[in-house]
């Protein structure tokens, strides 16, 4: 079967086999493992995983994708093919008593950060996830607080997971190849929170305030939520704009809504 990429379903098909070798590499999958895999396309990466032993559900929006897969795959009895958007699937239905998944997937540019911000839901029953996303959307999630790139992303991925910056994919690995560069990102959910927050709503209320208009100061983007009295008695300065704060400046900021 031959599948023309449709562009409404932000499809950039992987077939670089240093990459994908280098992202199997860089997941040590082992044995027995749950994984779940979200936007498997045509299977590069879905054939490697199953010879390694695990266990592996995909989740594809692609109809007709759908029904390649079965065809290709459909004898595999480790493999669980779904039929649905990943933006609405729910990822939790898929571990079993304590059992941990392991996500990865070479994730649509154009819905990638709804569909993380979906998964940041589910860390309670995730070990660690590997994706492939455009290098902009990598350097945001890993973004350190006084940078360019640090913002809404960067706070709520920190405060949910690690993540790492593992390696830039160019272009030409992909088919059609985009017109940005791509890297893959490991994120380990945190045990624990790095910090307490009451609320983690009011977290995330904050911060998309805080960054609404980056150039605003705290005192201006935080005005219809906080005083300047109350970011001054968190010990924030209300002159400060929200790039220059660390994840424990917000939270406690965000203890006082």
């Amino acid at each position: 079967m031959t599948h023309t990429p449709r562009k409404r379903f932000g499809q950039n098909f992987l077939h670089d086999h240093s990459i994908i070798n280098d992202i199997l590499s860089s997941t040590a999958a082992h044995p027995d493992e749950h994984w779940v895999e979200i936007g498997p396309g045509m299977g590069a990466l879905t054939d490697p995983l199953l010879k390694t032993g695990v266990r592996l559900d995909v989740v594809e929006l692609d109809r007709d994708l759908v029904a390649f897969l079965t065809d290709k795959f459909g004898a595999r009895p480790r493999l669980t093919i779904h039929s649905g958007d990943a933006l609405a699937f729910d990822f939790a239905r898929l571990a079993e008593g304590d059992g941990k998944l392991r996500v990865i997937g070479n994730l649509p540019y154009n819905i990638s950060t709804p569909l993380l911000f979906h998964l940041l839901e589910n860390t309670a029953c995730i070990e660690d996830m590997h994706f492939m996303l455009q290098k902009e959307v990598v350097d945001r999630m890993c973004a350190p607080p006084g940078s360019k790139q640090y913002g809404r992303l960067s706070v709520m991925m920190q405060y949910y997971c690690e993540p790492e910056l593992l390696f830039v994919v160019p272009p030409e690995s992909f088919d059609p190849a985009p017109k940005v560069m791509s890297a893959v990102v490991r994120l380990i959910p945190h045990p624990q929170p790095p910090v307490a927050v009451r609320d983690v709503a009011n977290l995330s209320r904050l911060v998309t305030a805080a960054f609404s208009q980056r150039r605003k100061t705290l005192r201006n983007a935080l005005g219809k939520l906080l005083t300047a009295e109350q970011i001054q008695a968190a010990g924030v300065d209300p002159s400060a704009r929200a790039e220059t704060l660390a994840l424990s400046d917000f939270a406690r900021l965000s203890d006082l809504l």
